[in-house]
């Protein structure tokens, strides 16, 4: 047990991506939605995490995604803010508007209410960008959730795992 107000298995593996950043000598941003800076709150728990970590942006409106990371108003008005398009654009946006080697983004449908039939609660979708690399790695996760807490715990260590060299 920490003395932190996170789940244990999120410090823990928080922990792991401070140092193995810190060891491979890159720098992270994270484009936050669902998770609300959640991500960014694990990383700076670790001592040490000003080492790797550069900034986050939680941009949970669609005009905070057009206004902080650039992402243009037909992404979403085409895809939408949860879709693969849009968090390849966030992640993009916060490796071009930060000082970081790799950024991960995070958007989804954290529930109880929004979702559709397409994009149900626990629809959420993760994009890392590596400086360097023209093409960002993305993917949707479909998370069986019980709460809104939990699609955010289980969003929060799926982005950990993908800051992971």
């Amino acid at each position: 047990m920490t003395d932190s107000l996170l789940p244990d298995e999120i410090v823990a593996l928080a922990r792991r991506v401070v140092e193995e950043n810190a060891v491979a000598g890159r720098k992270i941003s994270l484009a936050e939605s669902c998770t609300g800076g959640l991500v960014a709150a694990a990383i700076t728990e670790i001592p040490g995490s000003s080492a790797v970590f550069d900034r986050g942006f939680v941009t949970y409106s669609n005009e905070a995604k057009q206004q902080e990371l650039d992402v243009k108003s037909d992404i979403i008005e085409t895809f939408g803010a949860v879709s693969i398009a849009c968090v390849y654009a966030m992640a993009q946006g916060a490796l071009e508007n930060s000082e970081a080697d790799v950024a991960v983004a995070i958007s989804g449908v954290a529930g109880p209410n929004g979702g559709t039939e397409q994009k149900p609660v626990g629809t959420v979708v993760f994009a890392r960008a590596i400086r360097g690399v023209d093409e960002p790695e993305a993917e949707l996760r479909n998370f069986d959730a019980e709460s809104r807490s939990d699609v955010r715990r289980q969003a929060t260590l799926c982005a950990l795992e993908l800051l992971l060299p």
